[in-house]
C-alpha cells in the first residue's frame, strides 16, 4: 500500500474507496506494563463516485456500503477488498485511526 500524500483522490468514475478500522481488546498481558492487542472486530465502509455524498443505504453500483466481520478478520477483510469489481480500475484503502496494528497486516498465528 502506498501512503497518500497531501493530494486529492482522482475524480474518476471508476474508483472505489474503502475505509476500515480494527477494534481490539488488551485483556491479554504481554508484559507487566502492556497488554496484547487482540482484534475482535473490523468495520468496513466503502463508496464509489456515485454514492459518496449519499447518506445511508446501499449503492446500486458498489453494493453493500457498510460491513463488519467478527472472526477471521484479516482473511475476510482482504477477501472483501480484493473481490473483483469489474467496473473499478482503482482501489483506495484507508485505515481510520491508523495505529501500528491497523496498518501492518501481520498474522500472529502458529
Amino acid at each position: 500500500m502506498t501512503p497518500l500524500k497531501d493530494a486529492l483522490l482522482p475524480a474518476d468514475d471508476n474508483v472505489i474507496s474503502v475505509f476500515y478500522e480494527f477494534e481490539t481488546t488488551q485483556n491479554t498481558s504481554y508484559t507487566d506494563e502492556a497488554g496484547l492487542h487482540v482484534d475482535n472486530l473490523v468495520s468496513v465502509q466503502q463508496f464509489c463516485f456515485r454514492c459518496e455524498d449519499v447518506e445511508g443505504g446501499d449503492c446500486v453500483r458498489c453494493g453493500k456500503r457498510k460491513v463488519s466481520f467478527r472472526e477471521y478478520l484479516l482473511v475476510y477483510l482482504q477477501s472483501y477488498q480484493y473481490e473483483p469489481r469489474l467496473w473499478a480500475n482503482e482501489f483506495v484503502s484507508i485505515a481510520r485511526s491508523d495505529k501500528a496494528f491497523d496498518l501492518h497486516f501481520i498474522l500472529n498465528k502458529a
